[in-house]
């Protein structure tokens, strides 16, 4: 399988053309991944509806039946749960990481190992998340640290 990457001229639309003689899992991941990652999240300060990239959030959490949205440096309430969260972005850099954080990993500076099996991922935002236990294997595998 190859892949070509042309440039659109102006005007045009961006467009994906996938060419094949049979939809395979390879390729129908790829368009699943795809649609998962254009679903719209909206983000809520008040009364306002911010509509957020998933790429700019830091890490998703429960609070007292609440999900908020971590930015750089602005909070959001989410109107979805956790699970609904990773189900939409499980082709994404999402990772749960405890029974109530979802954390981006592409936003993770460095991990270091603590007591208990437990890890401490420190954030390019300078913030540190705890990653549960039940969570560190999935998370070395993602980020290609698994040990064999």
């Amino acid at each position: 399988m190859k892949i070509r990457i042309e440039t659109p001229l102006d005007g045009e639309e961006d467009e994906i053309v996938i060419r094949c003689r049979k939809l395979d899992s390879r390729i129908m991941t790829v368009i699943e991944a795809y649609n998962r990652e254009s679903k719209e999240l909206y983000g809520y300060k008040g009364n306002t509806a911010e509509l957020l990239s998933c790429e700019d959030i830091y890490y998703f959490e429960s609070v007292d039946n609440k999900v908020y949205a971590y930015a750089r440096s602005e909070v959001y309430e989410i109107k979805h749960k956790l699970y609904e969260i990773e189900e939409l972005y499980q082709f994404s850099n999402l990772l749960r990481c405890s029974k109530s954080m979802i954390l981006n990993i592409s936003k993770i500076k460095c991990v270091t190992p603590l007591f208990n099996g437990r890890m401490e991922a420190y954030l390019k935002n300078d913030e540190k998340i705890i990653i549960s236990r039940q969570y560190v294997s999935s998370l070395k595998k993602k980020i290609g640290i698994a040990e064999e």
